[in-house]
């Protein structure tokens, strides 16, 4: 479909290629009937990168390929989160019961988004934890479109239940991480291994976790097994 005409024309024009790209692709999951039970076991390190929901906000994508975006006369790449995995909105995420899993003592790293971040705090709070600082910033090494500033970076917060674990490790761990953006959503394995540098002896479970890292526990849809998801026509 050729995106012609004034430019109110094309906007008009392009959220309808966008409606039908986007109920032919994105992927539906319904909590809690298909996610683990969370285990039974409590943890000192809580790592997770919540599937937060951009209500189907469309945005250009180098991550995907033109044989994902069939629909597309042009050479374009567009993208959704909702089209990689399932997202949850803050009321679902909430329900996730993290607080059965942690530790008198614990801490809580969450990756957001800078749209997400009152949301992500929100979440932490929560889940029972108070909001200490961001633990590391994200430089993607790469941008996409904002409506203020080009977005370069990503966020991940830490917070604290009770004290922090002791004994600690490392003191000397950056905040700043370099790193080019590979998958979509992916996070750079620099950030998990610095936690475990700085708290090397303790339980930590990774949640919402896409591959098994050795010396953690996961949970979540992609970490159990490969997802089936079945996409909504049309």
């Amino acid at each position: 479909m050729e995106l012609n005409g004034t430019n109110g024309d094309r906007r008009k024009t392009g959220y309808s290629v966008y409606n039908v790209e986007q109920q032919l692709r994105r992927r539906i999951q319904p909590l809690p009937d298909t996610y683990p039970p969370m285990p039974q076991k409590r943890y000192d390190i809580i790592y997770c990168d919540p599937p937060w929901d951009y209500g189907g906000k469309m945005q250009f994508d180098k991550s995907s390929t033109l044989t994902e975006n069939p629909h597309f006369a042009r050479p374009v790449f567009i993208s959704s989160a909702e089209f990689k995995y399932p997202t949850l909105k803050l009321e679902q995420l909430a329900q996730v019961r993290v607080q059965d899993i942690c530790k008198q003592d614990c801490l809580l790293f969450m990756w957001t988004s800078s749209p997400h971040l009152a949301q992500a705090i929100n979440l932490g709070e929560a889940w029972g934890f108070q909001y200490r600082t961001v633990a590391f910033v994200w430089d993607k090494m790469c941008h996409n479109p904002g409506k203020y500033t080009l977005s370069n970076c990503e966020l991940c917060l830490v917070f604290k239940h009770g004290r922090i674990p002791l004994p600690r490790g490392a003191r000397n761990v950056q905040q700043l991480v370099r790193a080019p953006r590979t998958r979509h959503s992916e996070k750079p394995d620099e950030v998990r291994n610095a936690i475990v540098r700085m708290w090397p002896t303790q339980d930590r479970i990774e949640l919402f976790a896409r591959d098994m890292p050795e010396g953690w526990d996961v949970w979540g849809l992609e970490a159990e097994e490969p997802a089936d998801f079945e996409l909504t026509p049309p």
